[in-house]
């Protein structure tokens, strides 16, 4: 009689669970407002926005490598309908584009079996904006059409900063401005994701233990994806290649990562190796033109040595 009365008033059973109290509807709250502030905030114009812009996927890899996939996809949901409120259609389609979908994706794919599974998420890096590119291409008629909307987007922004660019100069940057987004939004991702690892196990949070980064390895499919992608490049005409291009590039990103992480394994458990790994982020940062290539092909000898417990010494 005692407990219906209690019930009748506060409409809830004694001790049980309530909204607010909930600490994973909390974080899902808290990761979309956040990831929806720090993406208006850069559209709006204001000061820091576009680092802010960049750092907007960090609330919702948080929410999920604390509160499982669930939470994160819960988190990109909310952000985008808030963003789609305020600042329109577009502004949340770009925000789910570039970081809300890849970071759900990624959280989905790689915590699984009580770890973190790193072949599906590395391949995820390349996988989905080479998607994002063609359904581009595809809503703006093809190649050219996609060629045609990175040089009005290229020149409106040059514009902007007074910048005037010779025409072959500008057309070889046009050709990889679809590749250089997607690249940057993968080293946000990546960026964001450590960095929240990181600050959850500051705040004494659980998450699942990273892979060896000797053991890092893609599908034993993927790499056909940018042969593919290069006989595709090798056969259009120059004037409609910039989805081709963009496409081999985009594919080679998670190349580049598993020949980063193969310079980890190298250098780890050697003397002065902190400095050794600034050194060569520095040198990748300056020289990425010369790096890059290297990287990629340290990612394919990896992928298919024969012995992966252990590698070699150099």
């Amino acid at each position: 009689m005692e407990l219906q009365r209690v019930e009748a008033v506060s409409g809830t059973r004694p001790q049980g669970p309530r909204l607010l109290s909930d600490p994973r509807l909390l974080a899902v709250g808290a990761a979309g407002f956040a990831a929806a502030a720090a993406a208006l905030w850069a559209l709006r114009g204001l000061p820091l926005g576009t680092a802010l812009f960049w750092l907007s996927p960090f609330p919702l890899f948080a929410a999920g490598l604390g509160f499982g996939p669930g939470a994160a996809a819960a988190a990109v949901a909310l952000a985008v309908a808030l963003l789609w409120g305020l600042s329109g259609f577009a502004a949340a389609l770009a925000f789910f584009a570039l970081f809300g979908a890849p970071a759900a994706l990624l959280l989905a794919a790689g915590l699984r079996g009580g770890g973190f599974q790193s072949a599906l998420p590395l391949a995820l890096l390349g996988l989905w904006p080479v998607a994002v590119l063609l359904i581009a291409a595809l809503f703006l008629s093809g190649g050219e059409g996609l060629q045609a909307a990175m040089r009005a987007m290229l020149e409106a922004t040059l514009g902007r900063a007074g910048f005037a660019v010779p025409e072959p100069v500008l057309s070889q940057v046009v050709r990889v401005k679809a590749a250089a987004i997607g690249f940057l939004s993968a080293v946000a991702l990546l960026g964001n994701g450590f960095v929240a690892r990181r600050s959850l196990l500051r705040w004494g949070v659980g998450v699942p233990p990273l892979p060896d980064p000797a053991a890092v390895r893609l599908p034993g499919w993927y790499p056909l994806l940018p042969a593919l992608a290069a006989g595709l490049f090798l056969a259009v005409p120059a004037e409609a290649d910039a989805a081709p291009v963009s496409a081999l590039l985009l594919l080679l990103v998670p190349l580049l990562v598993m020949g980063i992480a193969g310079v980890h394994a190298r250098a780890k458990g050697r003397p002065g190796r902190v400095p050794m790994l600034a050194l060569f982020y520095v040198l990748l940062a300056l020289f990425l033109q010369v790096m890059g290539p290297a990287l990629v092909g340290l990612g394919l000898y990896d992928q298919f040595r024969r012995r992966a417990s252990a590698p070699p010494t150099v």
